[in-house]
């Protein structure tokens, strides 16, 4: 490993990155497979077609994270950085299919919004200068805290799973996250430092006797699977599809940069405007791959900015490694399904940990804040409240027109526009004229 680089550009070798990668996937996996499992129930498709969106949407997560680790051209951060399909965009996505456009109108809809993406990105950027550590810290928290219910729910065995909370899903979670804790405190070196993979990996076996997961149905899994340019028909290009799903990339470039600058916190690399419209181009240029080859919107996962932040690993060619792992699943769905197979108390279990670190780090970047004679106080506490409220109670905007529950029922979106606007209002010279003297 060249130590004269900084972190984030150092190559650790090989079999490190095979390791530090499979962390990341087995971070993201669940998250990354939720959103066409929800998709395509909702649009009643077969096992088979659900199937099929599955691995398109591994691949193209995959090939969506080696272009922000990596960079092409203008595209992509090149900090460690996984991708996968954006939560923001189920319940527009599945109005639109649901209301007589189907997939074809999804997908015209997709295509342009990623386009836009790319079109705005650079005028996007520049609202960075209202994001001194103030803001930025609180939004990382509110990114934090937001993620920690995923993790309950995975720990108690998924929602909608008929052994929900049962006491032997929590102790295998609790067990997991203890076993991580262990082998992090005690086993020097490389191994304290893959304790995510170790409590995962070993996790799983407890499971099998427990009854909690089987590998009997990878022998059945189709060994090969390619996913082809426009499988479910050419796209059609609805106006009113187009709009919801722009509303939608809006919202999702809103969190992007949150976690862009959580990431740029977390590996000592300040982001520049330049960084992050590179970011939200490769978001767009996925976007665009994403409607093209039969999946959906993809952004950053901040889950794995809370694995980067616990492990301390900053390479982001460790993440790339774990991007060319995700195109490797959905090239051969068979390895999908061995990752598919570990159970939710397990991936809970670690999510806890991981999420919880994504918190931590935003109270951090806080504590490097000024409260004296000023109403940063004030501005955090709103702002965090009500980034929380979905969060809290889901259905509290279930009254309002779509475009609003679109923004606000994502806590990351709703705090991060409550935290930039906050402190303009109290902060209104500082927010423009620097990065927040007297904010820091």
């Amino acid at each position: 490993m060249s130590h004269s680089a900084h972190p984030v550009d150092q190559v650790p070798p090989k079999a490190q990155l095979l390791a530090f990668g499979l962390q990341h996937v087995l971070a993201m996996y669940a998250g990354a497979v939720a959103v066409p499992l929800i998709v395509g129930g909702a649009l009643h498709m077969s096992t088979s077609d659900i199937g099929y969106l599955v691995n398109a949407d591994l691949l193209v997560s995959g090939v969506a994270t080696l272009i922000q680790c990596l960079g092409v051209w203008v595209f992509g951060a090149r900090l460690p950085l996984m991708q996968g399909c954006t939560f923001a965009a189920v319940t527009p996505m599945v109005l639109i299919g649901t209301t007589g456009g189907g997939l074809p109108a999804i997908y015209g809809a997709v295509i342009v919004s990623g386009l836009v993406v790319v079109l705005l990105a650079p005028w996007f950027a520049k609202l960075l200068r209202y994001f001194p550590p103030l803001v930025t810290g609180t939004i990382i928290l509110i990114i934090g805290l937001s993620l920690l219910p995923v993790a309950v729910n995975w720990a108690a065995g998924g929602v909608g799973a008929p052994s929900f909370g049962s006491p032997r899903n929590l102790a295998l979670a609790f067990g997991v996250l203890l076993l991580i804790l262990l082998v992090q405190r005690f086993v020097p070196g490389f191994l304290g430092r893959i304790a995510i993979l170790v409590g995962v990996v070993l996790g799983t076996l407890a499971a099998i006797p427990l009854g909690l997961t089987d590998f009997s149905h990878v022998t059945s899994a189709q060994l090969i699977g390619v996913s082809t340019p426009f499988h479910f028909g050419l796209p059609s290009f609805q106006p009113a599809a187009i709009l919801s799903m722009v509303i939608v990339m809006l919202v999702t470039m809103t969190e992007t940069s949150g976690d862009v600058l959580a990431v740029g916190e977390v590996v000592g690399r300040p982001v520049e405007p330049p960084v992050l419209a590179r970011a939200l181009r490769a978001d767009g240029l996925s976007t665009v791959l994403g409607g093209v080859f039969n999946t959906f919107p993809y952004t950053a996962f901040a889950q794995n900015v809370g694995l980067v932040a616990l492990t301390g690993v900053r390479s982001r060619f460790v993440v790339a490694t774990a991007g060319g792992m995700l195109v490797l699943l959905g090239l051969f769905p068979v390895l999908g399904e061995v990752v598919a197979a570990i159970p939710m108390p397990v991936l809970g279990g670690a999510g806890i940990a991981m999420f919880g670190t994504v918190a931590a780090s935003g109270v951090r970047m806080l504590g490097a804040v000024s409260f004296r004679d000023n109403s940063n106080l004030m501005v955090i506490a709103v702002a965090l409240g009500l980034g929380l409220v979905p969060v809290a109670v889901p259905t509290v905007y279930a009254q309002f027109p779509d475009w609003f529950q679109t923004i606000m029922n994502s806590g990351i979106s709703a705090g991060s526009i409550a935290a930039v606007a906050l402190n303009l209002l109290f902060n209104p010279v500082r927010a423009i004229t620097s990065q927040g003297a007297g904010n820091s």
